[in-house]
C-alpha cells in the first residue's frame, strides 16, 4: 500500500525503498550466486538444477551481460537484506530460562508487478529439548495475540521476544502483553496493528492506518500466524512418537509424548494426508531412512538423525537442500496464494464500490475490472506455475504443499470470477452498442422519408439560384436547424420509437394500434437516469 498516491501504479516498488532513509538497514542483494565465480558453491548449482527451465528463469533471470531484448530478461524478484539483527531472545515462561537463537538471514522479496513483500526471516539453535522447540514453533511467528489469557499475556504468543545486535544489546522487544494497544488500534481502524518488534524490523516500511510515516505501507494478506518451515535434527528420529509427529506436522503445542493432541478419528488420515515418507522406516533399526517430511499447508516440517553426514550437511546434503531449493518452493507455494488473494480482494473492492445507476460508478468499475484483467493476465503467464520440478522428491513435496494450500482450487475460482467479469463487460459494450445502433437505424428509417421526398422533388423545390447570398445563408441555416432539430428529436424518442416500430412491422396489428403506438412514443417522457 504505496504511502504515495502517485506510486499507485508503480510495478517496481523496490525503487521506493529508499536505502539512504535514516532508518532503514536494508541493502540490495545484487548477485544470487555471489559476487566472484571462486565464491560459487556445489549447492547453488544444486538449487538451480532442482528447478524446471521456467521455474529457473522466473527465480534467476538470465545472466548480466547476455541479450536481454530477445530473452527473459532480468529475474522479476528483487532481495533486500539487513545484518544488523543477529540473535533474537524468546522468553517462554516464568519457570524457563529464555532461549536465544541465532538469526541467519533476515530478508524482504519483491515481485515485479505484483503488490506482494514477503518477509523471510531464518533463526537456528542446537541442544534444545523437544518442547521448547515445539513451543517456538507454535509460538514465535505470531504477528499480534489472538486474544489475551488472565494474566494479560497475549494468547498462544512467546511471553517475550527480543531482537539482539551482535554487541548484546536490545534493538526492540514484544508489546504482546499491551491489550490496549491492540484494542485501541482495531476499534479506531477495524484492523490489527502488529507487534512492536515486528513493527522494528519492517522499518522503514509502516502498518496501514497506522499514521506513522513510511516510505511504504503494506498490510498482511492472511491472517496473524506465519507460515514456516523447520529443520529439526535429533539423536535419533525413531524415538519420536505418533503424537510427537502430530504436534510436529500441525505445530500444536508441546504436549506428552505418549497423548495425542487430537481425537484419534480425527487423525485416521495423518500419515496419508501429512507425511512424506519416501525416506523414513521406522521398522528398520539402524538403517539410511530416517527421514521424515510433515507438511500441513500452513508449516513444512524436516526431521531426520543428527549423525547422518546426508541429512546436516549445508552443501551437498538435506540442510543444504531445506535451506535452498525447499525454501524457494515454500516461497513460491505461498507467493501464489498471497497474489491469488490480493486478486480476490481487489475484485470484491471493485463489485462493492459499484453503483448500476450512477455512470460514473459503471465507467469506474469497468476501468478497475480491465486492470484487473490485465494484472492477473500477466501473474498467469509470468509467475503461475503448476509444476517446479521433475526432481520426484521435489515434485512431491511442491504438490504436497500447494494441495493443503489448495491454491490450484484458488487459481481456477479467481479464473472464474475474472472470466465473468469479462463476460460483463463485454456483455455490458454490446448491449450498449445495440442500443446505438438501434437509436441510429430509428434515425435511418424516419430520415428515408425526408430523403425519398426531397429525391422524387428535386433540388428546385424552392428557387433562390438568383437570390443574394445572404438569402441563400439564411435557407440553408434554416433548412439546417430544422433537419437538426428532427434528428435530435428522433435521438431522443429513438428507444419509444424502437419499440413502437416493432408494432408498425406487426401484421396481425391494427392500423389504430400502429398509429396509437406511434402516437405514445413521439409524447413519451425521457427517463430520468
Amino acid at each position: 500500500m504505496p504511502a504515495d498516491s502517485n506510486a499507485a501504479a508503480s510495478s517496481r516498488y523496490w525503487d521506493l525503498f529508499d536505502l539512504r532513509h535514516p532508518e532503514s538497514r536494508w541493502r540490495e542483494v545484487e548477485k544470487t550466486f555471489g559476487d566472484h565465480p571462486d565464491a560459487f558453491r556445489e549447492r547453488y548449482y544444486k538449487e538451480f538444477v532442482t528447478f524446471l527451465p521456467y521455474v529457473q528463469r522466473f527465480l534467476y533471470g538470465e545472466a548480466p551481460g547476455e541479450d536481454t531484448t530477445t530473452g527473459y530478461g532480468l529475474s522479476p524478484i528483487r532481495v533486500f537484506r539487513r545484518d544488523d539483527v543477529t540473535a533474537v531472545r524468546m522468553s517462554f515462561d516464568e519457570q524457563t530460562a529464555p532461549v536465544t537463537f541465532s538469526i541467519e538471514t533476515v530478508d524482504l522479496y519483491f515481485f515485479y508487478d505484483i503488490d506482494i513483500v514477503i518477509l523471510h526471516l531464518e533463526i537456528a539453535a542446537d541442544d534444545l529439548p523437544l518442547p521448547l522447540a515445539q513451543q517456538a514453533l507454535f509460538s514465535f511467528g505470531r504477528a499480534y495475540p489472538a486474544f489475551w489469557d488472565a494474566s494479560d499475556h497475549g494468547g498462544q504468543c512467546l511471553q517475550s521476544v527480543e531482537w539482539l545486535a551482535a554487541d548484546g544489546s536490545s534493538l526492540a522487544t514484544s508489546d504482546y502483553g499491551d491489550r490496549e494497544k491492540y484494542l485501541r488500534f482495531f476499534s479506531r481502524h477495524h484492523t490489527p496493528v502488529n507487534a512492536r518488534h515486528w513493527e522494528f524490523l519492517l522499518r522503514p516500511m509502516s502498518l496501514y492506518h497506522s499514521g506513522v510515516p513510511g516510505v511504504l505501507r503494506y498490510r498482511q494478506i492472511e491472517y496473524h500466524r506465519m507460515p514456516l518451515m523447520a529443520y529439526l535434527a535429533f539423536d535419533e528420529p525413531r524415538d519420536l512418537t505418533r503424537g510427537d509427529f502430530v504436534r510436529l506436522a500441525l505445530i500444536t503445542k508441546p504436549g506428552d509424548s505418549r497423548t495425542l493432541p487430537y481425537s484419534e478419528a480425527s487423525l485416521a488420515d495423518f500419515e496419508k494426508l501429512y507425511c512424506y515418507d519416501r525416506f523414513w522406516e521406522p521398522s528398520v533399526n539402524p538403517g539410511p531412512l530416517n527421514s521424515r517430511y510433515l507438511c500441513c499447508g500452513h508449516a513444512l516440517v524436516i526431521v531426520g538423525k543428527a549423525g547422518d553426514a546426508f541429512f546436516t550437511d549445508g552443501d551437498t546434503g538435506m540442510l543444504g537442500q531445506f535451506r535452498h531449493q525447499y525454501f524457494l518452493m515454500g516461497m513460491i507455494a505461498h507467493f501464489h496464494k498471497a497474489a491469488l488473494h490480493l486478486f480476490s480482494e481487489r475484485l470484491v473492492s471493485a463489485i462493492s464500490q459499484l453503483d448500476a445507476h450512477r455512470r460514473e460508478s459503471v465507467r469506474r468499475f469497468k476501468r478497475d475490472i480491465r486492470h484487473i484483467m490485465g494484472a492477473f493476465l500477466r501473474f498467469s503467464h509470468r509467475y503461475w506455475f503448476h509444476e517446479v520440478s521433475n526432481q520426484a522428491q521435489a515434485r512431491d513435496l511442491f504438490n504436497l504443499m500447494i494441495g493443503h494450500l489448495a491454491t490450484n482450487r484458488l487459481y481456477g475460482d479467481i479464473n472464474e470470477a475474472v472470466r465473468e467479469m469479462a463476460e460483463f463487460l463485454e456483455a455490458d459494450d454490446l448491449r450498449r452498442q445495440s442500443e446505438t445502433v438501434k437509436r441510429l437505424t430509428v434515425v435511418t428509417t424516419l430520415s428515408i422519408i425526408g430523403t425519398v421526398a426531397t429525391g422524387f422533388l428535386g433540388m428546385n423545390l424552392i428557387n433562390a439560384a438568383d437570390q443574394p447570398f445572404w438569402v441563400k445563408a439564411v435557407y440553408f441555416s434554416a433548412v439546417v436547424l430544422v433537419f437538426a432539430l428532427v434528428v435530435f428529436f428522433t435521438v431522443s424518442k429513438s428507444t419509444a420509437l424502437a419499440e413502437s416500430l416493432d408494432v408498425v412491422a406487426n401484421e396481425r396489428a391494427s392500423a389504430e394500434s400502429k398509429l396509437m403506438a406511434l402516437m405514445r412514443a413521439l409524447s413519451a417522457r425521457l427517463p430520468k437516469r
